[in-house]
């Protein structure tokens, strides 16, 4: 029954978890998602980077798989999708400097459309000006950002996820379970919303 059409706005050296798992789960669920890197093309890949937490004070880096895109960012439309995901690791860090990703993440708020970010996701919710009052989860790290935005930081475990409205945050890829389930009641709702709308 899931009609959503996602956009997931990732990049190099994003988390590998964070990107594949939501983009084969909501696939599995019967959700479209569309994966787009800015400056790369359908069929183009980026490289993803496994982070884990091995007991030092900051998650470990390692190399991981390649993940292919299935959408071309310079061609698609934001107005064109119902929800938007926003993976972690090392991409939101460089994707912030983007301004047609700056506009693309603003036009999902501004909207009120469902948005997913996990980990360092929110360092471009951040950038995007969207947080002011809203409560999100972020790898702990990203707590200045969230708060210096505006937002109030959602000091949960690593494996709980956190919804505020059309906003579904997690802290990584551990929450996966919650954030996801989180997030397609969100969808849901939003479905139900313009069903009866209609």
């Amino acid at each position: 029954m899931p009609a959503s059409k996602i956009l997931m706005i990732t990049g190099d050296f994003t988390e590998d978890y964070e990107t594949m798992v939501p983009f084969q789960t909501l696939l599995a669920c019967g959700y479209t998602v569309d994966a787009v890197c800015p400056g790369k093309k359908a069929g183009d890949t980026v490289a993803t980077a496994i982070h884990d937490f091995e007991g030092d004070q900051t998650y470990s880096e390692k190399r991981g798989h390649n993940f292919a895109l299935n959408a071309t960012f310079d061609s698609m439309r934001a107005e064109d999708y119902d929800a938007l995901v926003i993976p972690g690791g090392r991409a939101p860090e460089y994707l912030r400097l983007n301004a047609d990703v700056i506009k693309s993440v603003r036009h999902f708020f501004d909207a009120g459309k469902p948005v997913a970010a996990i980990c360092h996701g929110a360092q471009l919710l951040a950038a995007a000006g969207v947080l002011k009052g809203r409560t999100c989860s972020a790898y702990p790290a990203c707590r200045p950002e969230v708060e210096l935005a505006g937002g109030i930081y959602a000091d949960i475990s690593i494996s709980e996820a956190v919804t505020d409205g059309n906003l579904v945050t997690a802290p990584a890829w551990p929450a996966h379970p919650s954030w996801l389930r989180q997030f397609m009641a969100v969808l849901d709702a939003a479905a139900l919303l313009e069903t009866n709308a209609a």
